[in-house]
């Protein structure tokens, strides 16, 4: 009965790598919804004043140019925190010498 129990709680510690990888595809998803939301937030604030049957083509412009620089805007976050990510092991490596 220790033998079972003790294996059955070796299997809790370690995680399935098919597991971890769906995980991370849900959390990237689940991330991306969110800067949608952001995004469509923040530009129908900046963007419309009042809604109608049709976008007026100064609206239209104003979504236009939020989305982009918003896009811009996250893009250039990704990178800067990949180039962090990517020159951090080097740092904590150099730390340990």
């Amino acid at each position: 009965m220790d033998s079972s129990s003790s294996s059955s709680g070796a299997g809790l510690g370690t995680v399935d790598p098919q597991l971890q990888h769906f995980i991370e595809v849900e959390t990237q998803k689940q991330r991306f919804q969110q800067l949608v939301h952001q995004m469509t937030e923040l530009c129908w604030e900046k963007c419309m004043d009042k809604p109608g049957p049709k976008l007026d083509s100064r609206a239209e412009a104003c979504f236009v140019n939020c989305v982009e620089r918003f896009i811009d805007t996250s893009q250039f976050i990704l990178n800067r925190l990949e180039q962090t990510q990517k020159s951090k092991p080097v740092f904590s490596e150099s730390l340990s010498d």
